[in-house]
């Protein structure tokens, strides 16, 4: 990427950088617990509430709220309260890895997700 990208509240943000992406998005992630082994990521909540599911529980984390989830944490997160719109930071592989599953049938997550250094948790591994 060779050029800044500005983003003011009309147009979602949408920066693939060298090093880590932000994205503007909205939903939750799969219904599987997992773990990225390598890779670190987070989200800034914009609006609504989403709900972290973690080993020790579960996180609320509502408008202005930052959720980070390093490398090795097993997690999962969804909306229970209604539609949400938040900004994920992510590494360029975790990136790769999302863009992949939303292409994969689910019987077929666990693959993808080795190929990624990442692992369903539980019942779906």
């Amino acid at each position: 990427m060779t050029t800044a990208i500005y983003s003011n509240g009309i147009t979602k943000i949408h920066a693939p950088g060298n090093s880590f992406r932000i994205y503007e998005w909205s939903g939750g992630g799969p219904p599987y617990m997992h773990v990225h082994f390598a890779d670190d990521e987070a989200w800034h909540m914009l609006e609504g509430t989403m709900t972290f599911k973690l080993e020790e529980g579960e996180v609320e984390v509502g408008a202005g709220d930052t959720m980070f989830i390093p490398a090795g944490v097993p997690h999962t997160f969804y909306e229970a309260h209604g539609q949400t719109r938040y900004l994920m930071i992510l590494t360029p592989r975790l990136d790769q890895l999302i863009r992949e599953l939303h292409k994969t049938p689910p019987d077929q997550h666990g693959v993808v997700m080795k190929k990624y250094d990442s692992k369903i948790l539980g019942s779906g591994t």
